[in-house]
């Protein structure tokens, strides 16, 4: 049988407190990092753009836009946007190597 001697346990919880960050300044304005954002409209235009145009160099943008999106997206943020924007960089990779399976020329051009 097991028996606990509340004297020796260190477990205090009367003397628990719930984390609340401490705000330094209430009268500032919060400062918002708008790059997940900017990137997922990027993304989005960069891939209808792929789409369209059968860019691929377009379409790889919108990817690596669709990443940076993806990758700095806040946890309260609404995830169907971001995922959706991914998925569709991702449809307008597949779909312009699917049209033209070459591999991508540059966009300038050579001489």
């Amino acid at each position: 049988m097991h028996t606990s001697n509340h004297a020796t346990d260190v477990k205090r919880p009367d003397r628990e407190h719930r984390y609340k960050p401490q705000i330094a300044n209430p009268n500032a304005v919060a400062t918002e990092d708008l790059t997940p954002d900017y990137m997922n409209i990027l993304g989005m235009i960069f891939s209808m753009c792929g789409l369209m145009m059968r860019l691929k160099w377009c379409a790889w943008v919108a990817l690596y836009c669709s990443c940076i999106s993806f990758a700095n997206y806040r946890v309260n943020d609404e995830t169907k946007q971001i995922i959706s924007s991914f998925m569709l960089s991702i449809s307008a990779v597949v779909m312009s190597y699917l049209q033209n399976p070459q591999p991508m020329s540059p966009p300038w051009p050579s001489y």
